[in-house]
């Protein structure tokens, strides 16, 4: 059985981004931590619709299923996130089209992460420096559990969000909302990046 309040989170917040068209079709999944389980949307279900039968149970830190239909095929990076950050109550995989074009170019021109600088809103990751931040840059390998393993290696804390070439973006942090804000953050700083560049 899933929780009535966490659920409807992940519904509510899904729908927006969905709404943002950042969550086409069935793309993109979200996951809140409770203890050491979490809820994940579930495969191929528009975000737009969500209901509580759109809710898995996972172990947090293994993604393995516990109740509820198939969970998201990106199931594994919410699990090597839990794993190497305990604090993390949520993390929010969405497809916004400046991260996702910024992602795409980065990975063509061979980098391994993004470096943004002096831009006010890289405030909004709470990090120690925010005069410049650097996000790393994942393959989208079709592997889905490749992805997760090289993101449980590279990972070290110093940023709360992550760019997949050709595919999107991942952030968390200690609620849904603020998992949610960082997307919108990368989202800003991605459209800037663009203009600027």
């Amino acid at each position: 059985m899933w929780p009535q309040r966490p659920a409807g989170q992940l519904a509510e917040i899904a729908r927006g981004l969905y709404q943002r068209g950042w969550l086409d079709g069935t793309a993109g999944n979200l996951s809140v931590r409770i203890g050491s389980q979490a809820l994940i949307t579930a495969s191929g279900r528009s975000k737009g619709e969500l209901t509580p039968g759109d809710v898995v149970v996972v172990e947090a830190e293994t993604g393995q299923r516990i109740s509820g239909p198939k969970p998201s095929a990106e199931t594994s990076i919410h699990a090597a996130i839990y794993k190497a950050f305990p604090d993390c109550g949520a993390v929010v995989h969405a497809h916004p089209p400046y991260a996702t074009a910024v992602a795409a170019k980065a990975m063509a021109a061979g980098q391994n992460s993004v470096r943004f600088t002096d831009f006010e809103i890289i405030k909004g990751f709470g990090v120690a420096d925010p005069s410049s931040l650097d996000v790393p840059l994942f393959t989208n390998w079709s592997d889905v559990p490749r992805i997760a393993a090289e993101v449980g290696e590279r990972l070290d804390g110093s940023v709360p969000v992550l760019l997949i070439g050709h595919h999107g973006v991942t952030a968390w942090g200690p609620t849904l909302e603020i998992a949610r804000n960082r997307v919108e953050c990368i989202e800003a700083l991605c459209r800037l990046h663009l203009l600027t560049n």
